[in-house]
């Protein structure tokens, strides 16, 4: 099985019949299956009495062949999940939307993960191997920052009168706006990223439904969410078959999107409401038991986690006291796995929001900072702008490991660098 783009049937401008272009797609795709692997040879000239009919003739003037390009590459055939080696003849050179396809390679060579084929279906292999994002953490980080929901708006041009649009998709700060290229990465390059200028944030998101049925949702079967929003993954999942089946443009199918669209997330508008009876689907609650893995720890607490540094008056010799924190805050709904981290890491306690549905687990002990969380944290690293706070808060641990915190030069030290941490940094 490949992975790529294949085009329309092209007549080259010196053949008397048509061959099959194919042109490795330009930024979204694991280009023709295994990437690893890939080579072309250019500018072939044969005489055409050796060359044989190639369904490619020479101008009449000319004895030889015009220029034209075999693009090779390895890919993995799906009746015998063996590589094989296929070379594609090309147009002529004038007429690609990329001068020189494999160029487009060498951009993901060092990123993109190989394909793997399991049961028929294109999964992304686990990234780590080359240095990428660790499964576990993606879906650790995909509980903590991502939302899977199905639009369902008007559009008088379909039968049904609406259209129906599901969409996997990660919203963060502008300054992380690299740890979504590296997910969108992980995730074979499927997807776009998307910037909001007003809001300062940008948007990876998915909604192609190949792409949600090869590739999101067999990576979150295979290393599933653990926070309630492993239920509106699995609601998602149901979604997403509907559509694939054609569901969503027949109006029974349209009522059974709505019935589960009515459970996930923040339910639906008061508009579909006035014009469908909805009957919700039921909802379950996640009983989670168990950490999956320590990288799923380290995605959540990219996305969840805080390390607070704080300065209190204080009337020892300095006047001044340097506290550190660590934080995980959930809605009060997850707080059975607030518990359940707690337990995993051997540390904290969790602290329940009077004002609003909040639950917050604290680790405030020096000693379990030193002990656990630092040495956890450096095994396991937290990615993106929260990667630099944590380097930064392990300096001011350090300096009061010293006593330094305790001088005047090292408690100016560390104010320095608390002002530069988490809302005050500046990327």
């Amino acid at each position: 099985m490949c992975c790529g783009k294949t085009l329309l049937w092209l007549k080259l401008p010196n053949s008397g019949d048509t061959l099959k272009l194919m042109i490795p797609n330009y930024s979204r795709k694991v280009i023709s299956g295994w990437t690893n692997h890939s080579g072309m040879v250019t500018s072939y000239k044969m005489n055409e009495n050796e060359m044989g009919y190639r369904g490619s003739k020479s101008d009449l003037i000319s004895r030889f062949v015009k220029e034209q390009r075999v693009d090779g590459s390895y890919c993995i055939k799906a009746t015998t999940k063996k590589m094989q080696l296929r070379c594609t003849l090309m147009g002529f050179e004038r007429n690609y939307q990329v001068k020189i396809p494999s160029k487009q390679l060498n951009r993901f060579l060092s990123t993109v993960s190989a394909i793997a084929v399991n049961d028929g279906k294109i999964l992304p292999s686990p990234s780590h191997m080359d240095g990428g994002l660790n499964p576990y953490f993606v879906s650790g980080f995909a509980d903590a920052e991502s939302y899977f929901s199905t639009t369902i708006y008007k559009n008088n041009k379909l039968t049904t009168g609406y259209r129906v649009k599901s969409t996997f998709a990660i919203r963060l700060n502008q300054q992380d706006k690299l740890l979504l290229h590296q997910l969108q990465t992980f995730f074979c390059g499927i997807g776009t990223i998307s910037r909001d200028v007003k809001a300062n944030a940008v948007k990876y998101s998915v909604d192609n439904l190949k792409d949600l049925t090869t590739i999101i949702i067999p990576h979150f079967k295979k290393y599933p969410l653990i926070t309630q929003k492993a239920e509106d993954f699995r609601l998602f999942e149901q979604i997403v078959e509907l559509q694939n089946k054609g569901a969503h443009i027949t109006i029974d199918g349209l009522q059974q999107i709505i019935n589960i669209k009515a459970s996930m997330n923040l339910g639906i508008s008061d508009t579909l409401k006035s014009e469908f009876k909805v009957k919700p689907v039921k909802r379950a609650i996640i009983q989670t038991t168990s950490i999956p893995d320590p990288n799923w720890v380290s995605g959540f607490v990219s996305g969840e986690g805080n390390f607070d540094a704080g300065i209190r008056k204080s009337t020892n010799v300095i006047g001044y006291r340097v506290y550190l924190r660590f934080r995980i805050t959930q809605h009060s709904r997850d707080i059975q796995l607030i518990e359940l981290i707690i337990k995993y890491l051997g540390a904290g306690r969790f602290e329940l929001d009077s004002r609003a549905p909040v639950v917050t687990l604290v680790i405030g002990k020096f000693l379990d900072l030193t002990q656990i969380i630092i040495p956890f944290f450096k095994k396991y690293p937290v990615r993106g702008v929260k990667n630099l706070d944590f380097q930064d808060w392990c300096k001011i641990a350090n300096l009061m490991t010293l006593g330094l915190h305790l001088t005047n030069k090292g408690f100016e030290e560390i104010r320095q660098i608390e002002s530069g941490m988490n809302r005050g940094r500046k990327v």
